[in-house]
């Protein structure tokens, strides 16, 4: 008998991406997606069980099918068709307790690994330059999708704790962006005009949707040769990007706003529609974060294949062309760039 492997999360086009491709694992015998909502898109030969997380109804699922391997990708920050944020909030908290306590009821479950992301780091202005997966956060963030994170990851920790006999998988994901990504930052890029926070350009990482697929295929999936798939593990591509090379490369210009404003305009936003404009996304958006990614490569074995510029250049090209040409946004901005330098070299003399 092969393994059989439960998604959670399927109807969100990464997670049913993410069941068409398990499927293809020759030591996979079946694979059973489960969401609150049928999927909008076909789960190929999976078999697609309508159930909600925060019900107990979940422990029956898993004890009927016999599962033994948990792929929890459930935890988002963005809501699915008129699903509001407060039914997103309890689907990532209360919803992973209620599937933690079913895996732990469940002697067939032997592998577990969970969506996560590197929000749970916080972005505040005293910030390591690089956040490796022991560094605690400076301030653990204060609402939105981040805090849910960091609950999400204190649940699991306790699972851990309880069934040490379980091969536990975190995966803290940077921001993921590609063709088909949705995500509050995807939606905020897609803006035709980007606001930012006055004199603050922030560092940020991407990791390409086919990348996530992949590592969580590896982390899933039985251990290779000199290589471990549990533990926690930032996953990224390499190199990062400013936020002014992102407006670039997009050609949407940007609007600095001063800070205090921000929170104001952020209201707006979702007022409109438009955006999640959350305080973590407005910290994210001033402070920016980065982190490392040695463990991805030398325990997971992992090697990303795209790198962030990479993985934001297919992004962009997705999304069409911006108010502006990229060539000549960032001609205008360096020949600007030209003469506040020269402006303030004749100051000097």
């Amino acid at each position: 008998m092969g393994r059989v492997v439960l998604v959670t999360g399927v109807a969100r086009q990464l997670g049913g991406r993410f069941v068409r491709r398990v499927q293809r694992e020759p030591e996979v015998d079946r694979v059973i997606g489960v969401d609150a909502v049928r999927p909008a898109h076909h789960l190929g030969g999976a078999e697609f069980v309508q159930a909600d997380i925060r019900h107990p109804t979940i422990a029956k699922v898993l004890a009927e099918h016999a599962v033994d391997t948990v792929v929890h990708m459930d935890v988002t920050g963005t809501p699915l068709g008129t699903r509001g944020r407060s039914t997103v909030k309890e689907t990532n908290v209360i919803g992973t307790m209620q599937l933690l306590g079913a895996c732990q009821k469940a002697p067939s479950v032997k592998r577990l690994v969970v969506k996560s992301s590197t929000s749970v780091y916080g972005s505040a202005p005293r910030d390591p330059a690089i956040f490796t997966e022991t560094t605690p956060p400076k301030s653990l963030p204060s609402g939105g999708f981040a805090k849910d994170a960091v609950e999400v990851e204190g649940y699991v920790r306790g699972f851990a704790r309880r069934r040490p006999d379980v091969a536990v998988c975190v995966l803290r994901f940077a921001n993921i962006l590609g063709p088909r990504a949705d995500s509050p930052l995807a939606d905020y890029f897609s803006l035709p005009v980007l606001p930012t926070v006055f004199g603050y350009d922030p560092r940020l990482q991407f990791v390409h949707e086919d990348d996530v697929m992949e590592v969580l295929r590896i982390a899933s999936s039985e251990p290779r040769r000199g290589m471990l798939n549990s533990g926690t593990f930032n996953i990224a591509g390499d190199g990062v990007l400013l936020l002014s090379q992102t407006a670039r490369r997009l050609g949407r210009p940007t609007v600095p706003v001063l800070l205090p404003a921000v929170t104001w305009v952020g209201s707006a936003l979702r007022s409109a529609g438009m955006t999640d404009f959350s305080p973590e996304q407005i910290r994210l958006l001033t402070h920016g974060r980065v982190v490392q990614t040695t463990q991805m490569r030398e325990t997971l074995g992992f090697e990303p294949g795209f790198t962030t510029a990479e993985a934001f250049a297919d992004f962009a090209r997705g999304r069409g062309p911006g108010l502006l040409p990229p060539e000549i946004l960032a001609r205008t901005v360096d020949r600007l760039a030209d003469c506040v330098s020269a402006a303030r070299s004749e100051e000097r003399t």
